[in-house]
């Protein structure tokens, strides 16, 4: 029996919660060897997960502003930090990115740089003075920083579109799971990811979803590098394989020499599956110039440091001092699944390519591959396809194709690990979609409710009154996010990659410059909002429709020009209008000062 105060008791209670999940993890495990079939294995795993994380978040219910959209702010730094990355480590990361190093090579080593370099600059600019000012919101901070409805209106807008273009992504993360784990079509599987999704952070906002997602990040943990050591001790690679990262490239490598490339013919390629690849060369980046692999690394640090979502974690932290050591811990949990992502897509690819192994398929024949279980399952998921393009029977590099969701949730199967590992993948990629896209909708809904319902058209609203808008607009947010993923406009990654554009492009300059110069005025953050997300909206519009771009800025990198647009427009504009008053100065300096009581206090 636990007894005391629930924050006390924190490392009680999710200790006994990790001793109950790896008990399920033996049960299910006895169960497989009784005979359990794989399909019920998967589902007990994602309806017993999910259940847990709708339990909590039933638990976590409130009716009080404060516990809603900061949790009390009472998050001890550790934990915060465990939610903050299982919130961070989205279906992009935990399924998505794994795949992008697998087809692309080193290229996509550029995420892992900027996505972790951004929580330098989250620790050093923003999230400490974000929280002494006391804020619920980001949107809360610019309105309040700047002054007038509009700033304020302007950077829910960006939210907006930054976090829905995000939560697209991570619906499409869970319908993808679900779809496989529960036999399911896809565009149904999208809505089970949402009622699921919804669970959580329906009645409890931030301290239910702050809660669950440490539930989460255990889950997902676990199930990331449990078949990345069982994987590569089978292999013979060493039980921590991350150390012998070099070596199993360049065996990548030669192989690649041994069986050579040849390029499909568009008449081979039309007929593969859409959204499926062929094995590349582990070095035909993405970023084929230094400028290409800095300029993303760039944009997805500015845009981490400018996602709404993660700075809200930030404001849940009992102080100032407390929000620094939590960008810390944030770090730590979410570089020991960092690390292991490109060691993971190496293994991966070994799995299939090496002929020494016994799970190696280039050279066999097309007609045994296509007998395997493991390639049936996923070829009616349509996530694996193969053919005999040079009609020799024998399956050459270029004639196998896999969708880059695939490559985490079906290489345990493909390495020959018992079922109930997949189930755990399953289980943990449904976590980390999950986690994000709590948060996203959650920063959606509460922006909208708090700082356009309730400080713009009803400030005299009772709190049960602007938590019930806020629960509608997490509904009717979430459905709009499945309905636009079952869509399959973009991928999970390329999505991902697009909100932290959009985020950067409208949010990144106004943050920074509204804690570090005092000069900065409501006009000057105005234009730098508007302009910013414009001009990096047109540039994306533009190359999408084959404009040649300029200065190596892609499509996957287009708010590196909207951020330059937003600091320009944003330092004309502030210095050629009058400066902010002395309140609005005097207030800037008390930010900065790491101690004493928040900004805003009891205005909320």
């Amino acid at each position: 029996m636990i007894k005391g105060n629930f924050i006390d008791n924190l490392p009680k209670v999710y200790g006994i919660y990790t001793g109950g999940f790896l008990g399920f993890i033996i049960i299910m495990s006895i169960a497989e060897q009784m005979g359990m079939t794989a399909k019920t294995i998967g589902i007990c795993f994602v309806a017993f997960t999910v259940a847990i994380y709708a339990i909590i978040g039933y638990l976590s219910r409130t009716a009080q502003a404060d516990a809603y959209y900061v949790a009390g702010r009472q998050v001890p730094t550790v934990f915060n930090g465990m939610a903050t990355a299982a919130d961070w480590m989205s279906g992009a990361s935990f399924v998505a990115m794994a795949g992008g190093i697998y087809f692309k090579g080193y290229g996509y080593m550029a995420l892992l740089v900027g996505w972790t370099g951004g929580y330098v600059l989250v620790a050093s600019l923003l999230a400490p003075y974000l929280r002494k000012f006391g804020c619920y919101t980001v949107p809360d901070f610019i309105g309040t920083r700047y002054g007038g409805n509009l700033t304020r209106f302007l950077a829910v807008v960006v939210l907006t579109v930054a976090s829905f273009t995000y939560v697209t992504a991570q619906i499409n993360a869970t319908g993808t799971i679900a779809s496989v784990a529960l036999d399911i079509p896809f565009q149904y599987a999208v809505y089970v990811g949402l009622v699921s999704i919804l669970l959580c952070s329906m009645l409890g906002g931030m301290r239910g979803v702050t809660w669950t997602q440490v539930a989460q990040y255990i889950v997902l943990i676990i199930a990331y590098l449990l078949p990345v050591f069982w994987i590569s001790n089978k292999m013979g690679a060493g039980f921590f394989p991350h150390f012998m990262l070099a070596d199993e490239v360049a065996r990548i490598g030669e192989l690649e020499q041994q069986f050579g490339f040849v390029a499909n013919s568009k008449e081979n390629l039309a007929l593969v599956p859409k959204g499926l690849a062929g094995i590349t060369k582990a070095h035909s980046a993405v970023n084929a110039t230094p400028w290409a692999f800095i300029s993303l690394a760039l944009a997805m640090m500015m845009g981490t440091a400018s996602l709404p979502h993660v700075m809200m974690r930030y404001f849940t932290t009992p102080s100032v001092k407390a929000a620094r050591k939590s960008v810390g811990w944030s770090l730590f949990f979410i570089f020991l699944l960092y690390s292991s992502a490109p060691m993971l897509a190496t293994l991966s690819k070994l799995s299939l390519i090496d002929p020494s192994l016994p799970t190696g398929i280039i050279g066999k024949s097309i007609a045994e591959v296509q007998s395997i279980d493991w390639y049936q399952n996923w070829n009616q998921a349509n996530l694996m396809f193969v053919s005999d393009f040079n009609g020799n029977g024998t399956l050459e590099l270029n004639e196998f194709f896999m969708g880059g969701k695939a490559v985490v949730l079906a290489t345990p199967e493909i390495a020959g690990l018992p079922y109930v590992i997949s189930g755990l993948v399953a289980a943990g990629g449904m976590a980390a979609a999950m986690s994000t896209a709590d948060g996203l909708i959650l920063a959606i809904a509460n922006a909208i409710s708090h700082d356009v319902y309730y400080k713009i058209i009803d400030p005299k609203a009772e709190t049960a009154k602007r938590l019930v808008v806020a629960r509608v607009l997490l509904v009717v947010i979430g459905f709009a996010g499945a309905t636009i993923a079952a869509m399959e406009i973009q991928g999970i990654l390329g999505s991902v990659i697009w909100a932290f554009d959009f985020a950067m492009s409208g949010l990144f300059f106004p943050l920074v410059l509204g804690v570090w110069w005092k000069r900065a005025n409501r006009e000057g953050a105005i234009a730098g909002m508007a302009l910013g997300l414009i001009s990096g909206a047109g540039y994306l519009i533009w190359v999408r429709n084959g404009g040649s771009g300029f200065l190596g800025i892609t499509q996957l990198t287009f708010g590196i020009f909207g951020s330059a647009v937003s600091l320009v427009s944003m330092v004309v504009v502030s210095l050629i209008t009058s400066e902010p008053s002395a309140a609005t100065q005097k207030m800037v300096d008390e930010v900065r000062v790491p101690s004493g009581k928040s900004i805003l206090g009891k205005q909320h």
